[in-house]
């Protein structure tokens, strides 16, 4: 799949995700710590909801560390939704859930 996001990009994340929210569903962009180093947030697919585990997938496999590298990470873990990114401004735009698929 042809990465979504740049070296560069900003993005406006809805925190936050939880009961009061729409549930993370495959597909979401989602903006999480990374597991290897925590101070250090990272933006990744969902590729599958398994009760409190989130799978999550780099949209450039080839060059990703995914779960596929760490594992499922605690739902609980993920800070919110990615949902628009508002620089550079000739890419600016929403960001929404591609389906499985999807190329």
């Amino acid at each position: 799949m042809v990465p979504t996001l740049l070296p560069g990009d900003r993005l406006l994340v809805l925190a936050g995700v939880g009961p009061w929210r729409a549930p993370i569903r495959p597909g979401d962009l989602v903006a999480l710590p990374d597991p290897r180093r925590p101070d250090r947030i990272m933006v990744k697919r969902v590729a599958a909801v398994d009760g409190p585990g989130v799978v999550v997938r780099g949209d450039n496999e080839a060059a990703s560390t995914d779960s596929r590298h760490f594992g499922p990470v605690d739902r609980a873990t993920v800070v919110g939704r990615v949902i628009y990114r508002y620089h550079p401004g000739s890419r600016r735009g929403r960001l929404g859930r591609h389906r499985p698929g999807d190329r």
